[in-house]
């Protein structure tokens, strides 16, 4: 943590330090800024601009659809900005557009997913987690705590970092494992959730990929069946909500990656690339950090500000 402080400290510092030279970076996501975790991500990419002074635009599909976002990176290619930020949910289906950015001579820096494809597809670096390394830290955290049937819930199939979290899951948990896929939308969750826990009493788990849109509907889940503090659930990401309910006892830890500095370095690295020829020699790990009730009372305000 402290490391990361210090690289966005003296990013910020030299960003600051640097004249308005107005540089042009574009930030093609595959989630959208209306999304609670990427609106997080945006406000780290606009405090990036504002510090650096250059004109940032962010861009994302109306859905999760690659061949959209794909579309989205080739359309940034050619206006040739002076640095370009993707995501790479999907590296076959987007490679060809990312090369094709490189081969142009525009900087890439990948961050949120990607980060075991980002290097052979010409990205200078990637800021952001493992996928599957925190997903079995979790797991391995969640047994620790007594459990042995679980469940996973990916709001958002196809995405290869989101399968990860659960394959990585499943591996640290060592238990039984049932992914349940539903789509973006909460009710669903809850509602899948809940039919999961009434099928299956023996459910001691619940693992979400997204604080908003699966860990709190988990939590009203297991409240609707009456097994609040039976069932143990753990969640990628932060939200407010769920780390209230962290901190009185509802639910067991969130994974938090850090989202703002995903949005912020990647900038500020291309703005002061675009200035300096300055960069980083290296991946930037933004997490995880396992968020636990000792902690989540402190991040709860700068969750609610969209900062955490």
């Amino acid at each position: 943590m402290k490391t990361l402080v210090k690289t966005a400290a003296v990013a910020a510092t030299l960003a600051l330090a640097a004249p308005a030279m107005a540089q042009d970076i574009i930030v093609v996501a595959h989630g959208q800024a209306n999304d609670p975790f990427w609106s997080v991500v945006k406000n780290g990419v606009d405090k990036a601009a504002e510090h650096t002074g250059a004109n940032v635009d962010f861009r994302s599909p109306e859905t999760f659809d690659m061949v959209q976002m794909s579309q989205l990176i080739d359309a940034a290619v050619n206006q040739e900005p002076d640095g370009l930020v993707v995501s790479i949910p999907d590296a076959d289906a987007l490679a060809p557009s990312i090369k094709r950015a490189v081969e142009a001579g525009i900087p890439v820096i990948s961050m949120n997913s990607g980060s075991d494809v980002s290097k052979e597809l010409g990205a200078l670096l990637h800021v952001g987690q493992d996928e599957y390394t925190a997903g079995k830290a979790a797991g391995e955290k969640l047994a620790s705590m007594g459990g042995t049937v679980g469940i996973c819930v990916n709001q958002e199939v196809g995405n290869v970092a989101l399968d990860l979290r659960c394959q990585g899951f499943s591996d640290g948990f060592g238990g039984s494992v049932d992914v349940i896929p539903t789509q973006n939308d909460p009710a669903e969750v809850e509602a899948k959730v809940k039919a999961a826990l009434e099928s299956n009493p023996d459910i001691d788990t619940v693992m979400g990929l997204g604080a908003s849109l699966v860990g709190e509907p988990a939590i009203r889940a297991v409240a609707s069946v009456g097994r609040t503090g039976e069932v143990n659930v753990a969640t990628f990401d932060l939200s407010a909500s769920f780390l209230e309910s962290v901190s009185k006892g509802e639910a067991a830890f969130a994974i938090d990656q850090q989202q703002f500095l995903q949005g912020y370095l990647p900038v500020s690295f291309l703005a002061l690339n675009a200035s300096y020829g300055l960069i980083p020699g290296g991946n930037v790990p933004s997490g995880p950090n396992l968020i636990t009730a000792d902690k989540a009372s402190q991040v709860v305000e700068l969750s609610a500000e969209g900062i955490r």
